[in-house]
């Protein structure tokens, strides 16, 4: 007689769902675009190399994306909700003082441009150098990232003029404008000559151009 009491589950994650292997290839592709379009941006990389990378079949491309617009989208949202999140990590860590965040910030930006050798750039940037042959709908969401990005800065500095580190009459929206345009093209720079040179450059002259 076959015994059809139902032995107990060893202990560990529960077993994957179809649902969670969807999310898990979805994410997969995902996190496979940021690393791609970081260094080739979104006209030049084809969706077959990035199936080819994750062993996704190209027949499913699909299943997850009504689009590769629909997809540079998803990519450009992760990265952006990555991106703010190293941001915060910096300009809100309150055991430095303002501008010590910024500095920070680039430091650890330097580290992390170098450890990829210069071939990664910045997503946003990236993506901003194509947009006059990008689908419209790239336009806007580039620019809510740049805006999202200066908030965050803006309220650094005001915070920076609050301590004593700016005067009351800096204008910290003008400053974090200032600050992710000439970031954007050092990083632009630095991946051309392949060091940190440009990211050394800009924020010694930025800090020295700060108003006192």
């Amino acid at each position: 007689m076959t015994d059809m009491t139902a032995k107990p589950r060893r202990p560990g994650r529960p077993p994957k769902t179809a649902r969670a292997d969807d999310f898990d290839t979805r994410q997969a592709l995902i996190r496979c675009g940021v690393e791609v379009l970081t260094e080739q941006g979104f006209m030049a990389t084809g969706i077959d190399s990035i199936l080819k990378r994750v062993g996704v079949p190209k027949g499913s491309f699909y299943h997850y994306f009504a689009s590769k617009e629909a997809y540079g989208l998803e990519v450009l949202a992760s990265y952006a909700e990555y991106f703010a999140r190293r941001l915060d990590r910096w300009l809100l860590d309150d055991t430095l003082s303002p501008l010590e965040r910024v500095a920070g910030f680039v430091q650890h930006s330097r580290v992390s441009m170098a450890r990829y050798a210069y071939r990664r750039g910045c997503l946003v940037g990236n993506l901003g150098q194509e947009v006059g042959m990008l689908p419209e709908g790239f336009r806007d969401a580039l620019e809510r990232i740049f805006l999202d990005w200066q908030r965050r800065l803006c309220e650094c500095f005001d915070a920076a003029r609050q301590a004593g580190e700016l005067p009351v009459h800096a204008d910290c929206r003008e400053l974090a404008a200032y600050f992710w345009i000439g970031w954007e093209g050092a990083v632009l720079r630095a991946r051309l000559v392949q060091g940190d040179g440009p990211l050394n450059t800009f924020i010694t002259g930025f800090l020295r151009g700060l108003p006192r």
